[in-house]
C-alpha cells in the first residue's frame, strides 16, 4: 500500500529526525506546528523517519479520519534527506526512489538515448 505513489494527491516528507513515539495526534501537530502545513487536507501523504532510518511513519487524512501507516525494513536503511528541518513535497518518481532505498535527490540522471543505426 505505502509503496503506491498513485493513490496520493501529494507527498512530503519531514526532512531531518523525527520522534517516532508520536501517534497520530504527535505527528498531525508536527505537520501543523513545525511546517504550516495543514493535516487534514484529503490524499495527502505526510511521511516521518527516524534517527535509524530503518522505519517510517506515515499520515493521511482519508475524509474521515486518519490512518498510520509504519513500515520497518528488515536490512538496509531508508536514504532519508537529513538537511532540513522542514517538509518539502515530492514527486511520485521520488517517492518512489526513496521506497527502493535509493536517495530523493539524485545527482544525475540516465537520460533517454536514441537507438543507434547501424545499416
Amino acid at each position: 500500500m505505502l509503496n503506491d505513489a498513485k493513490q496520493y494527491s501529494r507527498i512530503y516528507l519531514a526532512y531531518g529526525y523525527t520522534d517516532l513515539r508520536f501517534g497520530i495526534d504527535g505527528l498531525a501537530r508536527v505537520v501543523q506546528d513545525n511546517f504550516s502545513l495543514d493535516p487534514f487536507q484529503k490524499g495527502i501523504l505526510f511521511l516521518f523517519c527516524g534517527r535509524r532510518a530503518d522505519r517510517v511513519k506515515g499520515l493521511l487524512w482519508e475524509g474521515d479520519g486518519f490512518l498510520l501507516v509504519y513500515k520497518r525494513l528488515e536490512s538496509g536503511r531508508f536514504k532519508w534527506p537529513r538537511t532540513a528541518s522542514e517538509a518539502r513535497e515530492v514527486t511520485p518518481e521520488q517517492f518512489t526512489w526513496l521506497m527502493q532505498g535509493l536517495a530523493v535527490e539524485q545527482k544525475t540522471r540516465i537520460k533517454e538515448a536514441e537507438p543507434k543505426r547501424t545499416c
